[in-house]
């Protein structure tokens, strides 16, 4: 496939883009170690987690602030006695080994993203964190590329309106680009938008869906990796 009139494509940040879930896998395996539970498997203390970020989510939204919430409240769900002080710092410090990491470009982004932006409209979308996103995309090098960023508390079908509105953006050449069928790419074809999944093995749990049909008139693609991005754009 080809499209030799330009596009706008809209680009997911987080595992899109960069490495980003498994430097949280990582701080939840060191968690659930310390956390040693006597009563609770590694399994049953994941779900605990699970359950706890989508309650915190709801209050504290995205972020590494909300992701600290959640160990926290985890901890004191599956403890006898509130969480001491010294439990508190390691569980902060779990949290904080996250934001200490480089920015991690996924295969071909580098060598592909300036190519897309001579040939189309960019324009990155993301959730979560408005001060964590703009200085995860400042340390990548990427900004350049964007014609507009936009960081959006949720990704839902009225963001999707929202950005695609104020960009000025066709919906008949606009698509949406991201490896999470929750948040890129069914609320993005219920916008009306098309869409490109990018497989990533280590998305987030709590971003797993069914891929959605698209509806008559609209596109959804399916690759495995950014640089399959050079033959459709």
């Amino acid at each position: 496939m080809t499209t030799p009139q330009p596009q706008t494509l809209l680009i997911d940040a987080d595992d899109t883009l960069w490495e980003n879930n498994i430097y949280f896998e990582r701080a939840i395996a060191a968690y659930i170690s310390y956390l040693d539970h006597q009563s609770h498997s590694p399994e049953q203390v994941r779900l605990a987690l699970n359950q706890a970020e989508r309650e915190t989510i709801l209050s504290h939204g995205y972020g590494l602030t909300s992701f600290t919430q959640s160990l926290l409240t985890c901890f004191e769900r599956l403890s006898s006695a509130p969480v001491a002080a010294h439990h508190e710092s390691q569980i902060r410090a779990f949290a904080q080994s996250i934001a200490e990491q480089e920015i991690e470009l996924l295969p071909g982004v580098a060598e592909l993203l300036p190519q897309l932006a001579s040939r189309h409209n960019l324009i990155l979308m993301t959730k979560g964190s408005q001060a964590e996103q703009a200085d995860k995309l400042a340390r990548s090098g990427l900004a350049p590329y964007f014609t507009a960023v936009e960081i959006v508390a949720e990704k839902n079908p009225e963001s999707y309106r929202e950005v695609t509105h104020r960009n000025a953006c066709d919906a008949q050449t606009t698509w949406m680009i991201g490896n999470s069928p929750k948040s890129d790419i069914n609320p993005a074809l219920a916008a009306g938008l098309h869409a490109v999944f990018i497989f990533h093995k280590d998305t987030w749990v709590l971003e797993h869906a069914e891929l959605a049909s698209p509806p008559p008139g609209q596109q959804l693609i399916e690759i495995d990796s950014f640089t399959k991005l050079a033959a459709l754009f």
